[in-house]
């Protein structure tokens, strides 16, 4: 790892959504405090939309981290359930034991979790993560759920937490009845390329850099062109940065080191190079060599065709499968000594093929050949190869 070369104390650029790295962004404060103020406040209600890899899970952690003291919360992930499933879920994360299925058994003993907070002076707070994936009639479960209340205040506050198809799905005409619920709506846009640079310095400050500046001034506006300004997506890239320049024993990380992991975390530039590398033209892709004599022991009969070549019964040549490392490219000195050597092989093929299977039928040797054809015509097929014949 490269944690002693740069001289960290921890990996500055996880994937955990660890609330001590949350780089306190513009656009985050305003979350934070809008999210904190809404329960404080007793609203029952709010949400938090963005794209993913804004942060939003590292920004929730930090609010339970804060009300851990005043709040029995509840963090669920599993949004691709029914409702039955949903209440179930939620009692877990209270650690409310239960068996039954029944739902008004269910919705009993969760309106016995909040009274008995309630009476503590205690709040319930559900935090609900990917919920676009919850089906209508789920997010109509998560409605009726905040109606458990007294005359004084709400005894639950609920976090609705998604990707922007969540908001498409609260502004529905059938979800009006929820969305007129939610008073406060929390958006997160990407980081500004100057907050990019305050992120990074944030993230290798917490994980307990101290030395120069690890990375240069034109490699972090490249991070901040390659990631949008997306949190996850700097983590990323700085990372396999780290990594690299751990590997190059690197102190300082440059743009153009940064243009390499780049390039190797473009996924669409690796499937072009891997093209380029492997044409579908193949010059020397497979070479059939003409069938061997017919001899009395193995009668020829003809079975089919691949491309212009006749395959018959009683030859399958070591050729006819290319070596994986022939695909994809020009034909060499090796590839043309290996179509040579084949006509030698033709007998020692069919000899090997005869001890293979011993005591075939007519029948049966037709049906072995029948399925090499059509594995011959499958392969054909996926790579395209040019095939060729022997000279006569």
């Amino acid at each position: 790892m490269f944690l002693n070369f740069y001289n960290l104390r921890e990996q500055p650029f996880g994937t955990t959504p660890n609330p001590r790295f949350l780089y306190p962004s513009v656009v985050h404060r305003e979350a934070l405090a809008s999210l904190v103020y809404g329960i404080e406040s007793n609203l029952g209600f709010a949400a938090l939309i963005a794209e993913p890899g804004m942060g939003k899970t590292t920004l929730l952690f930090h609010v339970l981290a804060r009300l851990k003291n005043s709040a029995r919360t509840a963090f669920l992930f599993e949004t691709q359930c029914n409702s039955q499933s949903l209440l179930r879920y939620l009692l877990a994360e209270l650690r409310v034991p239960t068996t039954d299925s029944d739902p008004v058994v269910l919705h009993e003993k969760f309106k016995q979790v909040l009274y008995e907070e309630s009476r503590m002076g205690r709040r319930v707070i559900v935090i609900i993560d990917e919920a676009q994936n919850l089906d209508l009639k789920v997010l109509e479960t998560v409605r009726l759920l905040s109606d458990f209340e007294t005359p004084e205040a709400k005894l639950l506050h609920i976090i609705l937490v998604g990707q922007p198809q969540l908001a498409k799905q609260l502004g529905c005409p059938k979800m009006s009845q929820l969305l007129q619920r939610i008073p406060m709506m929390n958006f997160l846009r990407p980081l500004e390329p100057g907050e990019v640079t305050e992120y990074v310095n944030h993230r290798l400050r917490v994980a307990g850099y101290s030395g120069p500046q690890l990375f240069t001034t034109s490699a972090v506006e490249r991070i901040a062109e390659l990631s949008n300004g997306v949190p996850r997506k700097i983590n990323r890239i700085c990372f396999n940065a780290l990594s690299l320049g751990c590997a190059l024993a690197t102190k300082q990380i440059d743009r153009s080191l940064i243009d390499e992991v780049g390039a190797d975390l473009d996924l669409g530039l690796l499937l072009k190079n891997v093209k380029a590398s492997h044409p579908v033209s193949a010059g020397a892709a497979v070479s059939i060599p003409d069938a061997p004599q017919q001899t009395a022991e193995t009668p020829r009969a003809e079975i089919g065709q691949v491309g212009k070549v006749t395959v018959v019964e009683n030859v399958i040549p070591d050729s006819t499968h290319a070596a994986p490392e022939t695909i994809g490219r020009p034909a060499s000195g090796e590839d043309t000594w290996r179509v040579q050597r084949s006509g030698s092989r033709k007998t020692q093929s069919s000899a090997a093929m005869a001890s293979d299977l011993p005591g075939l039928t007519n029948q049966q040797w037709k049906e072995e050949v029948r399925e090499a054809c059509a594995y011959i015509k499958d392969f054909l097929a996926r790579y395209k190869p040019v095939v060729t014949t022997p000279q006569e």
